[in-house]
């Protein structure tokens, strides 16, 4: 059987193989997606190296994601669509939120921020493909990026997105692609009080080749890492 160290050399073997057929020098931090696994797999994959964590559901992170002193570095991010009555737990148990799909949202978690005086790290979800049942901006909507960086107790860090579902690699190359030239278009016309945007959440599973070969500075990783879900 194999363990979650053993797929994530695999993991790190095929990242590093990219970045050198490539000529690629970015770092990539895998984010492991615990998300219907048990606490065990989360303190599994810290031991292996993993000192962050995707969960996409508030309800099911509650009962996982307390303070554990045992693992000091554990970065805890929310991948998921966040719903507008669950901020206040997602502040309170996540370091990031990774999916920052609209003006409305930034504005109430930047109000609870400021509430709690915080500066919550965050990274804006786009829809680069234009699925009806994805979250994010659209990639025409720059204007509505740009609003989000208005609010001063969220700090966007970069932008994610997630790959077209019918996994064809032309455009999936093209969707990645499309949000590395998003994050330079910010950082050319957003304020210059704002800290330049580096991170590039893009990647999972079957695409993280192809997301690594296109700039990507996180992966999301669930099945590769941990096996099939429960």
């Amino acid at each position: 059987m194999t363990t979650i160290k053993d797929n994530l050399k695999k993991i790190q073997d095929k990242i590093e193989k990219v970045k050198l057929i490539n000529g690629i020098k970015q770092r990539t931090e895998i984010t492991a997606v615990t998300k219907t696994h048990p606490f065990l797999i989360i303190q599994e994959c810290y031991k292996a190296g993993i000192h962050s964590i995707g969960e996409n559901k508030i309800q099911e992170a509650n009962g996982k994601l307390l303070p554990h002193p045992e693992m000091p570095q554990l970065k805890k991010r929310f991948i998921g669509h966040l719903q507008s009555n669950k901020i206040n737990k997602c502040i309170e148990l996540f370091d990031n939120i990774d999916s920052v799909d609209s003006i409305k949202l930034s504005k109430k978690i930047n109000k609870k921020a400021r509430q709690l005086n915080l500066n919550i790290p965050v990274l804006i979800e786009i829809n680069t493909v234009c699925e009806p049942q994805k979250h994010g901006f659209f990639p025409e909507e720059i204007d509505k990026m740009l609003e989000c960086f208005e609010n001063q107790n969220i700090k966007i860090q970069g932008l994610m997105t997630i790959a077209p579902v019918n996994k064809n690699k032309k455009e999936t190359h093209r969707a990645f692609r499309l949000l590395r030239e998003i994050k330079d278009d910010l950082n050319r016309q957003k304020p210059q009080e704002c800290e330049e945007l580096k991170e590039l959440s893009m990647g999972m599973s079957s695409d993280f080749e192809v997301a690594v070969e296109e700039g990507s500075t996180q992966i999301r990783i669930g099945t590769a890492l941990l096996g099939k879900r429960h």
